[in-house]
């Protein structure tokens, strides 16, 4: 029981005065929302030291940092025309009290996402979770057997990631212990069990054909929200996590997958984008795929044939995500993914992966001419529809705040020298665009207000002659802007 006055601390590490049970309450609902952005199982040692850059990479000052609200101040203070880099090495401590030496920033990153899943801070901003301090076998056979079509989220076996051979593969859990796995068009059967309560409910999963599954598990959570449920199992290291849309029915869980499905398993199709890092869309200039409506695909290269599958469901970043699994011969391995979807006509489809590891994107455009004949979908078209005229602010939203009207009577155009200019008359900001990854990204860098709020690389979505619907999500809270071009 709660003495108050109390104070809390907010996720910006801003504090908050509370008086009584009623503001705590309004308090934690607040926080029950959103996703949850803090870097768990590990810490900075402080003080660290941070030297911030101007453009033109000379030192403008030298900055110490004793604490974790420091450090986010530091962050969210940053604008997009200074550069900063920390003073390694740096030492970060783990959960269990062990340090490491960190070097440079992709070591700070491959730490922190190999520790992510080392432990539980139990702060996934659900104030009613407590893991499973109350959790019951029914509660669990209830979520399991109420909703369909589980597929794999997270499946760690000794250290290696195994869900992305998963991809595709759906499982029904029934009341009377049986399990069905499809893949494919093609069911095998196996059982399931759960005996114990609370934190100590032990799950047998019992698939014969498929062993990477087959274990007595710990359940550790069961997550419950509007349109998606979870079931996170844990074996000391090992993790299985079901993921669910309780769509009660197959395609696409509960969102309108209808475009992409007519589209998709109509004629053949050609990758003419595959950015993983590099482009690597050659790879794939010989195959042809094609895709059936009983979820099953083919990609033929001359006499060879590959099966493979695919499902839609609800997307991560998107309404929609299609998921691809045509198996680990190279380079097709690379496509199983759950792709959320950025554009669907009846000439292209282009999907975009965020990787769990270190966060990096993927980007895949299928068409219907080969690579060679279609452009991948990308730089040229975009590059020529938005010299073809003058644009103006549609659409702009900061992180869900309609800021449309600040750009009211502005028009925008973009030059090929790669300059754009933006003016109502009386006020006029310049800037720079370019078109980057063949067309899935638009870079753009505006000085002056209120057009500087635009300078970022933005996610392209959709473009046609006379719309172009831009989105970027934030690197720090993990909020969505949405901006939107149409011609005048």
């Amino acid at each position: 029981e709660f003495q108050f006055p109390i104070t809390i601390v907010k996720a910006d590490y801003s504090e908050m005065v509370i008086n009584s049970q009623g503001e705590l309450n309004a308090a934690a609902a607040q926080c029950g929302s959103g996703a949850d952005d803090d870097i768990e199982c590990i810490d900075i040692q402080y003080p660290i030291t941070a030297s911030v850059f101007n453009q033109s990479n000379e030192l403008i000052e030298t900055v110490v940092i004793n604490s974790d609200a420091e450090l986010y101040n530091f962050l969210e203070n940053i604008d997009s025309n200074t550069l900063v880099t920390f003073n390694f090495p740096i030492t970060v401590i783990l959960f269990d009290g062990t340090t490491i030496t960190i070097n440079n920033f992709l070591e700070l990153a491959t730490a922190i996402n190999d520790a992510a899943d080392s432990c539980d801070e139990d702060d996934n901003n659900d104030p009613n979770d407590d893991d499973c301090n109350n959790c019951t076998t029914q509660q669990l056979e209830d979520v399991l057997t109420g909703c369909t079509d589980w597929m794999v989220d997270k499946l760690e076996r000794d250290d290696n990631d195994l869900e992305d051979i998963y991809v595709g593969y759906t499982f029904n859990f029934y009341a009377n212990g049986n399990l069905t796995v499809t893949n494919a068009g093609t069911d095998v059967n196996g059982t399931w069990s759960a005996t114990g309560s609370g934190n100590n409910i032990d799950v047998v999963i019992n698939v014969p054909s498929l062993p990477d599954f087959n274990d007595t598990w710990n359940l550790h959570e069961i997550e419950q929200q509007p349109g998606e449920s979870k079931v996170d199992l844990r074996l000391g290291d090992d993790r299985l996590r079901f993921e669910s849309d309780c769509s009660g029915g197959s395609g696409g869980g509960g969102v309108n997958d209808a475009q992409l499905v007519a589209a998709l398993t109509t004629g053949d199709w050609y990758v003419t984008y595959f950015f993983d890092d590099v482009d690597e869309t050659g790879d794939f200039a010989d195959y042809v795929f094609n895709f059936a409506t009983n979820n099953t695909a083919t990609a033929t290269n001359g006499a060879n044939i590959t099966d493979g599958t695919w499902s839609t469901s609800a997307g991560d970043e998107t309404e929609l995500e299609l998921n691809l699994n045509f198996g680990v011969i190279d380079p097709l391995d690379e496509l199983a993914e759950d792709w959320d979807v950025l554009e669907v006509t009846n000439d292209i489809i282009r999907l975009k992966d965020i990787s769990g590891g270190d966060g990096s994107v993927d980007f895949l455009t299928f068409e219907r001419e080969p690579f060679g004949g279609g452009g991948g979908g990308g730089t040229a078209n975009l590059e020529t529809i938005l010299q073809d005229g003058t644009w103006f602010v549609a659409l702009y939203t900061d992180d869900g705040d309609d800021e449309t009207g600040d750009y009211n009577g502005y028009d925008i155009d973009f030059m090929n020298s790669g300059t754009v200019v933006a003016s109502n008359g009386s006020n006029t900001n310049n800037g720079t665009w370019q078109v980057l990854n063949s067309g899935n990204k638009l870079d753009l860098n505006f000085t002056g207000v209120p057009f500087d709020e635009f300078t970022d690389d933005w996610d392209v979505i959709m473009v046609t002659e006379t719309r172009v619907e831009l989105r970027d999500v934030s690197g720090g809270n993990g909020g969505t802007d949405v901006l939107i071009f149409e011609k005048q």
